[in-house]
Order: structure tokens, then C-alpha cells, then sequence
């Protein structure tokens, strides 16, 4: 008979393979459940809402929402994987919250470029931007660009932090002549220089 506290042999191999086991499968599931790429992450259809009749739309733009790029990124995408759609002449309303706990962020629409700028640039639509771009918003504070969508054309969603927007954290803009309704649409990310 075992003394009180100490398994026989055969019954500590028994625990030591299901801690093992367990461990095992922990680990797993920690691997397949790692950081999510812009090409795993889903779009929250609650960031968009929009008024057909009053031609208003209103997006959540979160500045480091995830881990993606050392968390420079918009709603968990980088370098243009994400496209918000506009129709011209519609009342834009870009709520913006940096979610990232450590960096300072900021947000301004700007013209497509390359090479992307490492500083900010002036906007390429008025009052499209954030207060503090260069910088940037410190974690959990907000602000609200408000803009007339126009005119049609692509432009870039960028952080206006030294270095963030030029290291991928920029999605795209599109204002549209053709668009109904405004839409937020995965694209390819952008080709890396």
C-alpha cells in the first residue's frame, strides 16, 4: 500500500502524460491562435454606420487594436488592407480612439505617395486630421475629423506620428462618384519597398 501523498510509479506516469498532454495541447492551441495577420483579421461591421437620406456616414477608426505590427496599425490592419468607401459629396464623420496601451497615435487623410512620408504632410482633404498629429494622441484618448467626402479619388488614412505611418499604419480611402452607400472592403496590402 502507497504512503499517504506518494503515488506508486505507475500512477505518477499516468499524471505526468496528462499534464504533458495537457501542456501539449496548450501549446497548440496558443500557436494556432497567435497573432492574427490583416489577411485573418475580420472587419466589425459595427465600426461603419451610415444615414442613406441625410448622406452622413460615421467609421471607427482605432489606432492599435491589435498586436499586428508592433500595434501600428488601424481596426488590426496595416499597409492598406482595409478600404473604407465613401460616395462623394456624403458628410464624413472618422471617430478616432488610440487603443494602443504604450505609443502615442494620430490620423490624417492625405494623397497616396510613394515613398510614404515619415512625417506628416498637409491633408489632402480640410479638416480631415487629428489634433497632435506629429505628436500623436497618447492611449485611450479620442477625436473626430469631419469632412466633406470629396473630391473622388484614393487616399490614404495615415498616422502622422514620425515613422508610424511610413512602418504601415495606413488604410485606405476611397471617394467614390459610383458608390451607393459607403462599404468597408479588405484590399491587398500594399507591395513593401
Amino acid at each position: 500500500m502507497p504512503r499517504l501523498g506518494i503515488a506508486p510509479p505507475a500512477e505518477k506516469w499516468r499524471r505526468s502524460t496528462r499534464v504533458g498532454r495537457a501542456a501539449m495541447v496548450g501549446l497548440v492551441t496558443l500557436l494556432l491562435a497567435g497573432p492574427a495577420s490583416a489577411q485573418q483579421q475580420r472587419v466589425d461591421p459595427t465600426w461603419l454606420s451610415f444615414n442613406t437620406a441625410a448622406k452622413t456616414v460615421r467609421f471607427q477608426l482605432i489606432a492599435g487594436l491589435t498586436g499586428l505590427n508592433g500595434a501600428l496599425n488601424f481596426n488590426g490592419f496595416r499597409d492598406g488592407a482595409l478600404t473604407l468607401v465613401v460616395p462623394v459629396g456624403w458628410q464624413t464623420e472618422i471617430d478616432f480612439r488610440n487603443h494602443d496601451g504604450m505609443l502615442p497615435h494620430s490620423a490624417q487623410v492625405i494623397a497616396p505617395q510613394t515613398p510614404l512620408p515619415t512625417q506628416p504632410v498637409g491633408p489632402a482633404i480640410p479638416r480631415a486630421f487629428t489634433f497632435k498629429l506629429v505628436e500623436g494622441l497618447p492611449s485611450e484618448a479620442t477625436d473626430i475629423m469631419r469632412f466633406a467626402a470629396q473630391p473622388t479619388g484614393e487616399y490614404l488614412i495615415f498616422c502622422g506620428v514620425p515613422g508610424h505611418g511610413a512602418a504601415g499604419m495606413w488604410i485606405r480611402l476611397e471617394v467614390s462618384a459610383t458608390a451607393k452607400t459607403p462599404a468597408l472592403l479588405l484590399t491587398p496590402p500594399a507591395a513593401s519597398s
